[in-house]
């Protein structure tokens, strides 16, 4: 299991007895809760912690950030997927996450929990119960109440020394050095009025290439001591210092600047620039003025940039999202939000087919959250929409392993849906080919029934082709190969040119025709698939079209070229992020290798695809015929190099990274 942490933002500053003691905490106990008012801090102390722990504390961290969820309902999915769980099967999601984590020594950091403090309390209450070695770290700005909870609490930096060091790096990061004892003086006196909060000390340094300190110690001083008269009625949620540099960073925004911070808090994650001038744009904000004002924004620290995205706190965007509903934007704001999203996922599908597929599997996954905000909110407003999107995002969530997040989506929208044809008939197929990875192989022929019906209602050969892919596939998942090629044949019939469907619908009529035992038919069909893949620049049909060549050569004998098959494949697999599919190329590798008297190898490969197997939790590995080729390859190589070596290959390569072995894997031809 991979660990995986948050980049830190700019240095680290103080908190030494904190860090001590947060990592006393959790040496000693299995739930700590870092517990603090926004801006404080809690997250980058918990990330500066977890990556200061020995490596023998914890076989890996998982970091799982709950800010994007608006609520409750994929909680399990999003904290599973932090934790490398790409579950294929129908069990019940908390079970399987469970089940994942099972005995492993993991240190799970579920980040910003206030907005959702019941459901983490029941998450992390069973996972507890069923995961002896499991330690937890939750961050929020109130306790989740649950028994053994022990808390930290966190709060400013101390003024004399802490809140001044951040304060003096932030200031010199704009520019700004405080070195003489007038403004070292003044300094002070900000981070005294300023109270050491790490995110107003941040914001308020951000400023100082406009004004120098004294005249900020001044301004702050005024502001805050009004704020502090008995007889004021203010009363704001959080430390009024920060709400007062919040304020006043907005008051010091030019207009333009002010407006594109209400709009930006509409996003759920890290955004693309070109996403928020699509978005945000409109009215006195043109695609120039958007750029404009985003300059100034991250000049004041109100946004920041990351690998080329743009980020806003936690904190920043809940008055972003205040001043929208003030300015009466909320729905409009969603609303472009909504279509700029489903763009993307109609974008996404019409590239499926070329050489931009992995870009599109790249950018669905880094905007995951704002795409599940665009469906929940469509899901509100305009239901069929929400429909025609899920349907388009159906059959990349399923080959990215997120099951459950596709049908949770597509589940509702069917219920709330009957009509275009079209629209039902992409939703059907899409649920299908989710609950036929899932191995609910009963209800997924009835979902490529009905997508077959409403394919023909809407006399669509493009989606009767999908349809019959679907069905196609459950087939050959049940042992029923004989049909699938006479199917396939007739869609294809209708099918004009090189689309999508044509190729899935080419592809499961190889895979029917290895099944059925005619090898000739079927590698001629599989090497012209590959082809045209290769020739498209795309990845998911040539992935498969090299595993239908490996399949073959391994039956004829020819193991060198079904080891070259099966890396190939998994090289494309790599590149879109199939778990399943890096286990199934794992499996015919192993084959391939024991076949070459590999047997160690072989040994290895196995281990790094059971591991795969136990990340997408599958109840059938493959296709039915791939279990007697197993069972043989796994004989061989025993009587290779004796059961006792075996096993310690095999052992070694459960317990090791799956993705690390991979790597060692592809690089011995």
């Amino acid at each position: 299991m991979q660990s995986w942490m948050p980049q830190e933002r700019g240095s680290f500053v103080g908190r030494k007895h904190e860090l001590a003691e947060l990592s006393a905490r959790l040496e000693q106990n299995r739930l700590v809760t870092l517990v603090g008012a926004g801006g404080v801090g809690k997250s980058r102390l918990a990330a500066r912690t977890a990556s200061l722990l020995p490596p023998e504390a914890f076989e890996s961290v998982q970091w799982a950030p709950l800010w994007s969820l608006g609520s409750g309902t994929l909680l399990i999915p999003l904290v599973a997927d932090a934790c490398g769980l790409s579950d294929h099967s129908a069990r019940d999601p908390l079970d399987a996450l469970a089940t994942w984590l099972g005995a492993r020594r993991v240190l799970l950091v579920l980040d910003s929990c206030e907005h959702l403090v019941a459901e983490c309390a029941a998450l992390v209450e069973t996972l507890l119960a069923r995961c002896p070695a499991l330690v937890v770290l939750t961050t929020s700005r109130e306790p989740l109440g649950t028994v053994g909870e022990t808390l930290v609490p966190l709060g400013p930096l101390s003024l004399d020394s802490d809140a001044m060091e951040l304060f003096a790096a932030r200031a010199a990061a704009v520019g700004v050095a405080l070195e003489s004892p007038e403004e070292r003086l003044a300094a002070s006196e900000v981070c005294h009025w300023l109270e050491g909060i790490p995110l107003a000390l941040e914001l308020a340094a951000a400023q100082l290439s406009d004004r120098p300190v004294r005249i900020m110690a001044r301004v702050l001083r005024g502001r805050l001591a009004l704020a502090e008269r008995p007889e004021s009625t203010v009363r704001p949620a959080r430390h009024r210092a920060l709400r007062t540099t919040i304020g006043w960073s907005h008051e010091l925004c030019e207009p333009h600047e002010r407006l594109l911070w209400a709009r930006l808090s509409v996003f759920r994650t890290d955004a693309a620039p070109e996403d928020v001038v699509r978005v945000c744009s409109g009215g006195p904000l043109t695609g120039a003025a958007v750029e404009k004002a985003l300059a100034g924004l991250r000049r004041k620290s109100i946004v920041t940039l990351h690998d080329g995205r743009l980020r806003m706190l936690d904190t920043v965007r809940e008055y972003g999202a205040m001043w929208l509903a003030e300015l009466a934007e909320t729905r409009a704001t969603a609303d472009r939000h909504a279509g700029r999203f489903h763009e993307l996922a109609a974008s996404a599908e019409r590239d499926w087919w070329g050489p931009r597929q992995a870009a599109a599997y790249t950018r669905l996954v880094s905007c995951f959250g704002d795409l599940c905000a665009a469906l929940d909110h469509l899901l509100a407003t305009d239901p069929p929409q929400a429909a025609a999107m899920a349907g388009k995002l159906g059959f990349f969530w399923a080959c990215c392993g997120q099951l459950h997040e596709a049908g949770h989506y597509l589940e509702e929208c069917l219920q709330l849906v009957a009509e275009p044809a079209d629209t039902l008939a992409r939703a059907c197929w899409a649920l299908g080919v989710v609950r036929c990875l899932r191995g609910e192989y009963e209800s997924a022929a009835r979902l490529g029934g009905r997508a077959r019906e409403q394919a023909l209602a809407a006399a669509d050969p493009e989606l009767l082709a999908d349809a019959t892919y679907l069905l196609g596939l459950v087939m050959l998942l049940r042992g029923e190969p004989l049909k699938v090629v006479d199917a396939a044949d007739r869609a294809l019939a209708l099918v004009a040119g090189d689309t999508p469907a044509a190729a899935r619908c080419r592809l499961v009529r190889v895979f029917a025709l290895t099944a059925s035992g005619s090898l000739r038919r079927a590698r001629a069909e599989a090497e012209a698939l590959r082809a045209d893949s290769v020739s498209a620049g795309e990845h998911w049909t040539r992935s498969y079209a090299e595993y239908q060549l490996a399949v073959i050569a391994l039956s004829e004998k020819r193991s060198a070229d079904a080891a070259a098959h099966a890396r190939a494949m998994l090289r494309d697999k790599q590149t879109i992020g199939d778990a399943f599919g890096l286990a199934l190329g794992l499996d015919l590798l192993a084959a391939a290798l024991a076949a070459l008297e590999r047997a160690e190898e072989s040994a290895t490969a196995y281990g790094a695809g059971q591991a795969f197997w136990d990340m997408v939790g599958h109840p059938q590995r493959g296709t039915p015929e791939l279990g007697p080729l197993r069972d043989h390859s796994e004989r061989s190589a025993r009587l290779q190099i004796g059961s006792e070596a075996y096993d310690q290959a095999y052992v070694l390569a459960t317990l090791t990274d799956p993705f690390e072995t991979l790597n060692d894997v592809l690089k011995n031809p």
